[in-house]
């Protein structure tokens, strides 16, 4: 069973759920909010004038009392039909503001904790990141990009990836690894269709350069590894970017060899399309079985729709192997 409430913030709380027509839950894992498109029949409440559905309202929804989706409506659609479209999104969408933040000596951890507590954003578990980040600045940059930077640094140097998302009206950053659901979709599983693909082109580098000036001899120290096989087979794909000057020569190695790690390989996409289970979002870790693929491993989901037509619940996910 569905249920969607609406709380207009001046002492209403609707249930919607009997309107409710169709719905789908919406989430990524990198650069945007988790979304909720609704559209409820019109009319339903008309015996209370005190009933609407406006910006700003509260709507959480749940399926058998699981926790699906909360957040504020965002925009509200209607017109002559009998139906009226609603979307809301989660507070992800409050850190999409521009602002200026310089922070030294912080982890992403600590980052998200003060950007959330200036926005009066609500929290809830908040993994520890291990790397402390010497310098991360951001001046004009979506809120949401610089906790993204400040993950990306601390995949990068300390080898775990987080994800930060909105529980059910809590923001919540874990490691990907904690969120590894306990079944399989694939043969025999869930899965009614799936398509897949690779790519060099976006996220795949095969050398990697490093540099830092040197202030003592005024010229630039230049580190590089490359892997001379893939270069033969793919061309040359650089990536190129600086490095803190305070880094030792054992710590700018290390870093090259994990983002050797990271990048010098084809990055695999798979599409799925499957039986919706609530337990499967962006930001979770699923084991993926095909066997005319080859495939029998962990993905990281990259987006995730579950959509809702009566009494049919289905998903579709983008998926992106990491291991």
């Amino acid at each position: 069973m569905i249920e969607v409430w609406v709380d207009n913030k001046n002492g209403n709380v609707w249930d919607v759920s009997e309107l409710a027509v169709s719905m789908s839950w919406q989430t990524s894992r990198i650069g945007k909010a988790g979304s909720l498109d609704l559209t409820l029949v019109k009319g339903g409440l008309n015996q209370s004038a005190d009933y609407r559905i406006q910006n700003g309202d509260v709507i959480w929804a749940k399926k058998d009392g699981q926790p699906i989706f909360y957040g504020y409506v965002f925009t509200v659609e209607d017109g002559r039909g009998e139906s009226i479209r609603i979307k809301a999104f989660d507070q992800i969408r409050y850190l999409l503001t521009a602002d200026h933040y310089s922070f030294e000596n912080k982890r992403a951890s600590d980052v998200i904790r003060t950007i959330a507590a200036k926005y009066k954003l609500r929290t809830g578990t908040i993994a520890e990141t291990p790397y402390v980040i010497p310098v991360l600045i951001g001046d004009g940059e979506k809120l949401l990009d610089l906790c993204g930077k400040a993950l990306t640094l601390t995949l990068i140097h300390g080898g775990k990836n987080y994800v930060l998302y909105d529980d059910f009206g809590s923001l919540a950053l874990r490691n990907v690894e904690d969120l590894l659901v306990d079944f399989y979709i694939g043969d025999g599983s869930l899965l009614t269709d799936y398509s897949m693909s690779t790519s060099i082109d976006g996220d795949t580098y095969n050398r990697i350069v490093l540099y830092k000036n040197n202030q003592t001899t005024g010229k630039r120290d230049v580190y590089m590894a490359q892997d001379s096989a893939n270069i033969a087979k793919w061309g040359i794909l650089q990536l190129y970017q600086s490095v803190d000057e305070n880094k030792n020569d054992a710590q700018i190695n290390e870093l090259l060899t994990t983002l050797t790690t990271l990048h010098n390989r084809e990055s695999k996409t798979l599409k799925l399309d499957a039986l919706g289970d609530l337990r499967v979002r962006a930001g979770s870790y699923v084991r993926v079985l095909l066997q005319e693929q080859g495939l029998n491993a962990p993905f990281l989901v990259n987006e995730c729709t579950h959509k809702f037509e009566g009494a049919v619940h289905t998903m579709s996910l983008d998926v992106k192997v990491i291991s």
